[in-house]
């Protein structure tokens, strides 16, 4: 797909302007983000900054040994004994490890911190249209695996893209990381991220990591809900043991016990609600729906790592511990029970209701008239069967758990503290590069004299960032964000670019239309001629090579506002109007 149409003379410009700044050492400041225009997208100088990170993270295979390699630390790599190489080293980690702490520590860092993660500030909030067109334009940052527009990863990556030094990029980013670890610490929620949402998939790995952190939270906290409620439940029990009635009085809405066969009462444990009008089989008692353990929170890696592991050993042990660990949760919150009950709740295809009597056959409840387990439940060596004989009844607050909140989240800071620098510049570009664009289309799809220009470049951006090759473009990326924000800023000028390109275009046109008929003059006029002379088809084979390059000129221009690849050039003859052949 050929890139749309930009300002060759703008873009130099403002790259030469970009590479004189690159080495100023500056922390933008609180203030500077205040005074942005919240209507404004954000400018190509922080989007082509973190195009800049991602080449250079191309050099390195982490944050932490980008870090170590702006250091120079890597100079004694394999060079034992207490050499000059080695002094050396020593000296640029420990002056590394100053400026480390000293940006830390920094106020200004301190108030960028403190800024972003303050859930009920304005900091770089956006003015992000939501009307009829809303979903259709949030949709660009799922298109282009980015992350939701008001998300704090956005503002994240506006922040660090203002730095013009690499390593302060990555230091800040460890100073994030820094923070979310005290939130969590804290069990507090991080602002900008839904609190209680499962992965999502269309977006950036980064954004999911972020939803992780949050849901388990979320997560822990109705643990501990359910586990005090739990705790209700024995002590109620317990004081109605100590009272020393010979039987317990159970009201009428009561959830806590369930009447046996032997008319003994037991106590339910984690049970949550009546499911549908089902009684169990044996006792008659309503079945009730446990609170069982939530299962675990894929993001995209976990799915791949999962697929992998099951493709490659054949293990279903995760859909066993799940099914094992429901089967406890029924047991505890249904005394009584038994397995058909369990089936009836947990998979109910397998299960066939009895068919309707005929009512001459009289008798008492057996197997047959209550239904019927289905074919593959009743097979010897069933695994659910084998499950539930070994399951005891408890309840899902006190099982082991399944997925645990604290060793997941610990897992992914971890691993945010040394992230594969293109998993980390990557998505930050990309989620930026959405909120321009969303925020450009509120603007820019209703301007008749622009919004084509608009969706050829945000058709481009779609197109080449869905490919797997995205980040050896960015560039080009950048040079359409250009075009994009001068549309926003400078309207007239592009208005100015792309008069121009169509006078030129129309004289090119021209151009092509006598080309064109001046070929076929010439092949008309030879035609004749072609079967009496051998050394015509060399002529001919001279002709087409000759004029081929001419046509392909000509094509590759008038496709420069396409919105579709040009099509790839063909060696074989074109049929035309008037019976005459293109060559």
């Amino acid at each position: 797909m050929s890139v749309p149409f930009y300002d060759e003379n703008l873009y130099m410009l403002n790259m030469k302007n970009d590479i004189e700044a690159k080495n100023a050492e500056i922390i933008p400041s609180v203030e500077s983000f205040l005074a942005t225009d919240k209507a404004s997208i954000p400018s190509l100088s922080v989007i082509k900054q973190l195009a800049i990170a991602i080449e250079a993270g191309k050099k390195s295979k982490s944050v932490k040994s980008l870090l170590a390699s702006s250091a120079g630390s890597s100079s004694a790599k394999g060079k034992p004994g207490l050499n000059l190489s080695t002094v050396r080293a020593l000296v640029l980690r420990e002056k590394e490890e100053k400026i480390s702490t000293t940006f830390r520590h920094d106020e200004r860092i301190q108030s960028l911190i403190r800024s972003l993660f303050d859930a009920g500030g304005d900091f770089l909030k956006r003015s992000i249209t939501s009307g009829s067109e809303g979903t259709i334009a949030a949709s660009l940052p799922r298109d282009i695996h980015g992350a939701p527009p008001d998300s704090l990863l956005v503002k994240i990556s506006e922040v660090i893209g203002s730095f013009r030094s690499l390593r302060k990029m990555t230091l800040f980013w460890c100073r994030i990381v820094d923070e979310m670890r005290r939130f969590w610490s804290e069990e507090q929620y991080i602002p900008g991220i839904p609190i209680d949402e499962i992965p999502d998939l269309n977006s950036c790995l980064l954004y999911q990591r972020f939803q992780v952190i949050n849901c388990c939270l979320s997560r822990k906290r109705r643990h501990e809900i359910a586990s005090d409620s739990l705790d209700v439940v024995l002590r109620v029990a317990s004081s109605n043991t100590e009272s020393g009635t010979s039987e317990v009085t159970v009201p009428a809405n009561s959830l806590l016990y369930a009447r046996l066969n032997n008319g003994e009462l037991a106590l339910r444990l984690g049970a949550d609600c009546p499911f549908s009008n089902l009684t169990m089989l044996e006792t008659g008692e309503k079945v009730y729906s446990p609170v069982t353990q939530e299962g675990p929170l894929l993001t995209e890696d976990v799915i791949k790592e999962t697929e992998e592991f099951v493709l490659r050993t054949g293990s279903v042990g995760a859909g066993c511990s799940q099914l094992l660990s429901d089967m406890q949760a029924f047991k505890a919150a249904n005394p009584g029970c038994i397995l058909e009950d369990f089936v009836r709740w947990h998979s109910p295809p397998d299960w066939t209701e009895p068919e309707p009597s005929n009512g001459s056959v009289h008798s008492s409840i057996a197997s047959d008239s209550r239904g019927q387990l289905s074919s593959r439940m009743q097979k010897e060596g069933n695994l659910w069967r084998e499950l539930w004989d070994t399951s005891k009844a408890v309840p899902a607050v006190k099982q082991t758990p399944l997925f645990d909140e604290d060793l997941v989240v610990e897992g992914i800071l971890t691993d945010l503290e040394d992230l594969p620098t293109t998993e980390l510049y990557g998505p930050l570009f990309l989620s930026l590069l959405g909120l321009g664009f969303v925020m450009a289309e509120a603007k820019l799809a209703e301007d008749n004299n622009l919004s084509k220009l608009f969706y050829e470049c945000k058709d481009y951006v779609v197109a080449t960032c869905q490919g797997s090759s995205w980040n050896n473009k960015v560039d080009d990326i950048c040079q359409v964000y250009e075009t994009v924000e001068t549309m926003m800023v400078n309207p007239d000028e592009i208005l100015k670019a792309m008069k121009q390109a169509e006078e030129s275009n129309m004289t090119t046109s021209v151009l092509k239309r006598r080309f064109k008929k001046l070929s076929l003059n010439l092949v008309g006029k030879d035609e004749q001629t072609k079967k009496s002379s051998p050394r015509n088809a060399n002529s001919d084979e001279r002709l087409s090579s000759s004029t081929q390059p001419f046509s392909s000129f000509f094509d590759s221009k008038s496709s420069l506002f396409a919105k579709k690849p040009p099509k790839p050039e063909s060696t074989s003859a074109t049929p035309v109007e008037n019976g005459w052949t293109l060559v």
